[in-house]
This record gives C-alpha cells, structure tokens and sequence, in this order.
C-alpha cells in the first residue's frame, strides 16, 4: 500500500482508521456512544479512535454506516468511486495522447499518477507511468522513458507476467530508438521464455512481444527471425480482441513483406492498419503507416509517391510534436529526394538533425544516445551527396560518422552497405589496404545475421 500521511504512515494502519473515525465523528457531533451503538460500546470506538485496535471489517462497516460514509472511504480514506474516476481519467490521458502532443498528455498523466500515489492505487499508479513513458517515447525523451516502465515493472512486480508486458515492451522500444538493439532483442526474448517455462500463454502479451521483436530483428538482418516473428504473430491475431494491437501487428508484418520483395501484400498489410487507426483515432500509429508506405514504394522506385507518404507521416508526426519520430522520417524523405534529384533539399534537411563531429558527439538531435540508426543513415546519405560532388574528404568524415554510430547499434545490414560504399571510396583514392579492411568490416557483420549473435531463438509457444 502506498504512503499518504506525513508520516508515511500506511492508508490501512490503525492510526490512520482511528483519525479518521475521529474526524468523521466530530464533524457529525456524535458522541462515542452514539456512533458505538447498539453494536459496540463507546469504550471501544474510543480505543479504535486512539489507534490501539485494529477494526475488523465488520466493526468497520458498521461505523461507516452511522458515520454515512462508504465502507472503502473509512478503511482507506479513498473518497467514494475515486478508483473508477481515476481509471476513466486516465482512459481520456491516453485519448489525449492519441490525438494530441504528447508533452500535453504527459502533464496529465503525471497528475494522475500523483493522485493515484497520494490515495495508495498502485494499478492505477502503475497505469499512469505507462501513458507517461509511452508519451516521452514520442518526444524523444528515452531516458526518461526507460524509467516510466522500470518502474512500471517494480510497481506490478507481483503481479502476473503478462501484466508487464507492456512496460517491458516500451522499455525494449526505448532501448531501440536508442540504438540498443541487441539489448532490446534480449529483453524480449527472454520475456517471451520466461512466459513460456510459466505456461503463460496470454495472446495479448505474445501478441505485443513478437510484434516488437520485428523491428530490432530486421535491424539486426536477423531477416528469418523477424519473419518468424511474424508468422506467429498473424497465427496469435484472430485470438487478440483489442484493435489497436491487431493494427500495430499489421504494420510489423509489413516490414517482413519488403524484405522478402512481396510489396503488394506489404502495401495490403498497411492497409488494414491503417483502417483500423483511422477507426480508433491513433494519429500517431497512422502516421507511421505513411512512413512505411513511403517506404514501400520507394523499394519499387516510385519515388513521387514515396516522397508524398514521407511528406504527409512527416506533418502528421510534425504536427503531434513527435520530434524523434518526426527527425527519423526527415531521415528517409531526405534519402528519397537525393534519389529525385533534389540534392540541395536533402542536404538542408540533414544537416540540422546531426551531431557535429565524426564521433557522433555534439548537440543534433540524432546521435550515438537518441535515434543512433537514423543518425548513422543521414551521415551515409551526407556522404554520398558529398562524394557525387566530387569532395572525398568530406564524404569519408562522413562515412567514418556513420560507421562509428552503426556499429554501437549492431545494424548488420546498414553496417555492410555503409562499408562496401567507405572501401569503395579508399579505394578509387588509391588506400587499397585501408578499402580491405573496410570491406572485412562489412563481411564480418554480414556474416553473422542474428542467428550466431543473438543465440537460441525463444522458445515457440503452443498455438
């Protein structure tokens, strides 16, 4: 139970029972006796008042019906429904957050959880630091973030496994936006183990789990875990009753599509989640449908539509105040426009998003701490701008930027593409032996995948 008093004197304790009948009594002007009886002598009331008993739940029941108080309000001091008033709140935080700016949903749910803190309500204590970690997931604030959902986990520490699913999830999620990707594989793979050797075979947590596991796994070119991932989380949907999570598994299967080249069934899969956002109002998760549509057809070379979905995701994140998610979409318009031959405007949109320095250290708002994959990717596209104008000292800054931010982060495949374009430039420089190594970089991460790196995949639950 969570402190209220001063004292830190907990809500049930005996004290705390005894001033509050104290209290009630005197602002009704009974009389010990009055309040006792017929059940109870004034002798009583007057010991429970000093707090030297513990009031059974009978005696308790039958003062909170003299004093015209609920039962809860006089074991707790909880005013009457403030548990369902507060869960209703909470429901209206997380509307706020779907279609508004997060830093305004996080100033109500950090209200809430202080409320919920000063009346004891741990699920709804719990409750409010999720809406609050998954609000500064969208503002760029992971630090910040991870700590909402440790302590999330803390708080359900004694709850059943899947109750904390969701907080290791937006953990997971903070650590990959972070860049952390293999510590964000570890995370879920060893929740998924864990449920699994528990016999906890919750659709709803495996659901979220494996949907989460797509991302980081495709990062990683962990390619055939991720599709796996996905092929289990489509057998989990039918049994899933909450739209918001069947549309969010919608979007993560499309990623597996692209990779395997099957974009018509991508673009279907984006579809459907994009209904289902547009039915539920998620302004967010629908923007993020744009983004990987954009993606999508910028892999079939339909650059002009590709540029129109990032520029539409990029307002919609824009307009919600999701700088992080905004920052990374800016990150892929700008890769499309140098392929359209606007290279001034890919360049004006980078440059203001990174770091200064070849080690990643600076001030931008991507580097090796926030978004470190995006940052890697904006000094690739920077270097290869640089290098088709011709200035191979700045190309290779650049490259050398991105290397270090992308090998922190483990991204296999970006890691190999950004070492095949550093040894081919050594090399047209005539640094045979420096390409070399440049290239044994690239195919030293290329041939570990995921499977070698990641080690046994989880286990996979009974369906």
């Amino acid at each position: 139970m969570a402190e209220n008093s001063p004292e830190g004197a907990r809500l049930d304790d005996p004290a705390e029972i005894g001033r509050r009948v104290l209290r009630l009594r005197t602002e009704r002007g009974l009389t010990q006796r009055q309040l006792a009886e017929p059940a109870y002598t004034p002798a009583y009331v007057s010991t429970l008042e000093s707090g030297k008993v513990r009031p059974s739940e009978a005696a308790l029941r039958h003062l909170a019906g003299r004093l015209g108080v609920g039962y809860e309000e006089l074991a707790t001091g909880r005013p009457a429904r403030l548990a369902t008033d507060l869960r209703l709140r909470l429901t209206d935080a997380r509307r706020a957050l779907a279609t508004g700016a997060p830093e305004d949903a996080a100033a109500v749910f950090r209200a809430l959880h202080e409320e919920a803190v000063a009346h004891g309500l741990v699920p709804e204590q719990a409750t409010a630091l999720q809406g609050l970690g998954d609000c500064l997931l969208e503002s760029g604030e992971l630090t910040d973030a991870r700590d909402c959902f440790a302590a999330v986990e803390r708080l359900l520490a004694d709850e059943p496994l899947p109750r904390r699913v969701p907080a290791i999830r937006g953990r997971a999620t903070a650590h990959l936006l972070t860049g952390e990707l293999r510590y964000a594989c570890y995370l879920l793979e060893t929740t998924l183990d864990e449920l699994d050797a528990a016999g906890l075979h919750d659709p709803d947590a495996l659901l979220l789990l494996y949907t989460a596991s797509i991302a980081p796994y495709m990062d990683m070119g962990a390619h055939a875990r991720a599709a796996h991932a996905a092929e289990l989380a489509l057998a989990l949907a039918p049994r899933v009753s909450d739209p918001a999570l069947v549309a969010h598994m919608h979007r993560g299967v499309a990623r597996t599509l692209i990779a395997e080249g099957r974009t018509a069934e991508a673009d279907a899969s984006l579809a459907k989640a994009q209904e289902l956002y547009r039915q539920l109002h998620i302004r967010t998760e629908l923007a993020h449908c744009h983004w990987m549509r954009g993606y999508v057809h910028a892999q079939d070379g339909d650059l002009e539509g590709a540029e129109s979905e990032l520029r539409t995701a990029r307002d919609m994140l824009a307009s919600k105040r999701a700088a992080l998610f905004t920052e990374q979409v800016e990150v892929e318009l700008a890769d499309v426009l140098r392929r359209r031959g606007k290279t001034a405007e890919a360049e004006a949109l980078l440059r203001p998003l990174l770091t200064s320095g070849a080690d990643g250290a600076g001030t931008g708002p991507l580097g090796a701490e926030r978004g470190a994959v995006h940052a890697g990717g904006a000094h690739r596209l920077l270097g290869l701008i640089a290098e088709e104008r011709g200035d191979t000292e700045s190309a290779e800054e650049h490259y050398c930027a991105a290397l270090s931010l992308l090998e922190r982060s483990s991204a296999a495949g970006d890691l190999a593409d950004l070492c095949r374009l550093l040894g081919d430039l050594l090399r047209r420089t005539g640094r045979v032996e420096a390409a070399l190594d440049a290239y044994r970089t690239g195919l030293g991460h290329r041939a570990a995948p995921g499977t070698t790196t990641l080690g046994p995949a989880p286990a996979t639950p009974p369906l």
